[in-house]
């Protein structure tokens, strides 16, 4: 058994909500990231009533249509990328993961095929 889960250290923000939209997880890179919303004291909270109606409106969008959103954002000097997933428990939708993380200004890409 680990006391000390692996994500808490994990150099991006992971908040984790239930079936209902509720934040039931937040790592310590999200709780930095929200510190001025609240941080640690978001869980328990909506994940709804910590974005304005457009994102609220996305949000729900992965709720219902079971689909990933991302998109990248610039705060700063500071470009993220943000990834919004439903997870699934038994085949059945149990909420979402945001995962949000810092890239640079310019990326490499490689081309696989």
């Amino acid at each position: 058994m680990h006391d000390h889960p692996w994500q808490e250290e994990f150099p991006a923000a992971i908040t984790v909500t239930d079936a209902e939209g509720i934040i039931i997880e937040m790592n310590r890179k999200s709780t930095e990231t929200f510190a001025s919303s609240g941080g640690k004291n978001l869980i328990g909270k909506n994940i709804l009533d910590c974005h304005p109606a457009a994102a609220q409106e996305k949000i729900q969008a992965i709720a219902q249509n079971k689909k990933a959103n991302i998109y990248t954002i610039q705060k700063g000097a500071f470009k993220k990328l943000i990834y919004q997933t439903p997870y699934f428990k038994n085949g059945k939708y149990a909420g979402l993961v945001e995962i949000s993380f810092e890239i640079p200004e310019v990326i490499s890409h490689f081309n696989r095929d």
